[in-house]
């Protein structure tokens, strides 16, 4: 078994309750628009973290970060990219990629919108954790934690961090 945080969208802002919660995953996975190196570096000292950048993030995180990462792990066949769109609507990037190699779990951001559900055309999980920064129109930071058992996704939580207008 091994616990995953899915975190995304953090524009460069990690408060303490985003680090507690994932204090206790075995791995961090970060959708993109990480913002700044210091959240990479700081989710990093947690755990080990996979992450891909997003539209706001520059050279820097780009050279660390790939557009797209493609994994196994326990099993489970693993994408994660920023922008995709959603079920029945992904973009023609991520529609060539899903049919030229298929997978269980399909992990996207961008769209600050939590939304978990599971896409009957290409028969994946789609994951989007939603927005854990202060930056955008959601009115509720997110994070999502679920566990990795032989090869399926279990235990799936959503993590409400709070209205992203106020610290605490």
């Amino acid at each position: 078994m091994k616990r995953i945080g899915l975190i995304s969208d953090t524009h460069g802002y990690l408060d303490d309750r985003i680090e507690a919660h994932l204090s206790d995953c075995d791995e961090i996975w970060h959708a993109g628009d990480i913002g700044t190196p210091e959240v990479t570096d700081r989710l990093s000292a947690l755990a080990p973290l996979r992450a891909v950048y997003g539209n706001i993030d520059g050279g820097e995180l780009r050279q660390s970060f790939p557009e797209n990462a493609q994994f196994e792990v326990g099993g489970l066949r693993v994408w994660i990219t920023h922008i995709a769109g959603t079920p029945g609507r992904y973009n023609e990037r991520v529609r060539a990629g899903l049919t030229a190699r298929p997978t269980d779990l399909f992990i996207c951001g961008h769209s600050h919108i939590c939304r978990v559900e599971r896409d009957k055309k290409y028969g994946h999980i789609h994951m989007n954790p939603g927005a854990a920064g202060r930056h955008g129109f959601h009115k509720v930071r997110t994070l999502l934690k679920f566990e990795i058992v032989r090869g399926k996704t279990e235990n799936l939580r959503v993590v409400e961090l709070g209205s992203r207008s106020r610290e605490r």
